[in-house]
């Protein structure tokens, strides 16, 4: 899709939010309680001589997906709501009941649908932001939104873009050699597709266990792991766990650090449903990486050859805020430094569902966090224009 002409005139919203996912959906509402109006509904004198004018507070979000639902939308079909991790209901609407049975990208994609029904949020989809500047040099100029359906400008920024669009696959010698198939959990669809087939299933995390213990009901799998998995033994107690996660996270964002996977910080539960199905079906006993991959299988780390058909790579997740790049939010470490929800220094752009506030529950809170603080900078800059 192509950007919109530069003969059209630039709109204009108080607020943008890329993402419509749960953190998203959260700024979404807490924008509309605050009293933002859509930017999508025309608006008398919206534009005169071609100044934008700034007497209400417009917000309008953008969500690359064809249909609501976030990342949920693309999970595999097994993947049932009684095996997810827990789904915090969105602010001011709590889930249905559902069948447990229910896929997952079935069962949450309908949820976030009618909550975008219910409170009537200003969404464009499919509309895929491509880039994010500043409009000079002052820190207090706005902000230049090149999407693929035209240019915005706007105050304040409150991303939400997630991971899923950008995965994580590791470099390996001998890589385009390899004559099977190769997937990434993103592109995970079921284990039937594997039947027959000896599978290494690469990673150790979440994915990786649940991917094992499915594609191990139907044929060999091999699993390999760069570190030595961190079991758990103990019940997952979500609130205690959660918390204890979060600050974990939060110490190393307000450091400027990378964060780490979720299963880096939470370590593997062994009381996990898939965990459990997998060490029953003998699928659970780990390998150190491979050094190589040849047309036929891999080079184990002690020389010896093993023949594989397919690799699943369960390899995780990177932020995916390629289009924030002109900003300059990273270190040199490939962090970005937060406090609260925003970049040092940078109070009207805001990262949300990303670090601390990755988790469902973290999204919901950093939504509420990230519009709270919007609208007391927008109220402190506004506060100290010059009269014109």
């Amino acid at each position: 899709m192509e950007s919109q002409s530069s003969n059209e005139p630039v709109r204009f919203a108080t607020v943008i939010v890329i993402g419509a996912g749960q953190a998203g959906l959260s700024a979404g509402y807490h924008l509309k309680k605050r009293g933002f109006v859509s930017a999508l509904v025309p608006q008398t004198n919206a534009i005169l001589n071609n100044e934008v004018q700034h007497s209400e507070r417009k917000f309008v979000m953008f969500d690359a997906g064809s249909r609501p639902g976030g990342a949920w939308q693309h999970r595999w079909d097994s993947l049932l709501m009684d095996t997810v991790n827990g789904i915090f209901d969105l602010p001011g609407y709590p889930k249905p009941p559902v069948d447990p049975q229910t896929p997952s990208n079935q069962a949450v994609p309908a949820y976030f649908e009618a909550f975008e029904k219910e409170f009537q949020l200003p969404i464009e989809r499919p509309v895929t932001v491509l880039n994010v500047t500043r409009e000079g040099d002052s820190p207090e100029a706005e902000f230049i939104v090149e999407t693929s359906h035209g240019t915005w400008r706007t105050q304040a920024i409150i991303n939400a873009t997630g991971t899923w669009d950008n995965p994580i696959r590791p470099s390996v010698p001998g890589a385009e050699s390899f004559t099977g198939e190769q997937f990434h959990t993103r592109e995970y669809v079921s284990a039937e597709h594997f039947r027959g087939k000896r599978v290494a299933i690469v990673g150790a995390g979440i994915s990786a266990v649940e991917h094992l213990a499915e594609v191990s009901e139907m044929t060999t799998t091999l699993w390999y792991v760069r570190r030595p998995p961190n079991f758990r033994t103990g019940k997952f107690e979500s609130e205690f766990a959660g918390r204890e996660t979060i600050a974990k996270v939060v110490a190393d964002v307000e450091q400027g650090k990378p964060t780490g996977s979720v299963v880096s910080y939470t370590g593997l539960s062994l009381q996990n449903r898939y965990a459990k199905q997998a060490q029953a079906n003998g699928a659970l006993n780990w390998r150190p990486m491979f050094v190589a991959i040849e047309p036929c299988g891999v080079r184990e780390a002690d020389g010896t050859f093993t023949s594989v058909d397919a690799i699943i790579w369960a390899t995780g997740f990177k932020p995916s805020i390629k289009h924030l790049e002109p900003l300059q939010l990273t270190n040199e470490r490939g962090g970005i430094h937060l406090e609260g929800t925003h970049p040092v220094s940078e109070p009207l752009i805001h990262l949300i569902g990303f670090g601390p506030s990755s988790s469902t529950v973290g999204a919901n809170r950093a939504g509420r966090a990230a519009v709270a603080t919007v609208v007391r900078e927008l109220k402190h800059r506004n506060s100290v224009q010059p009269a014109t």
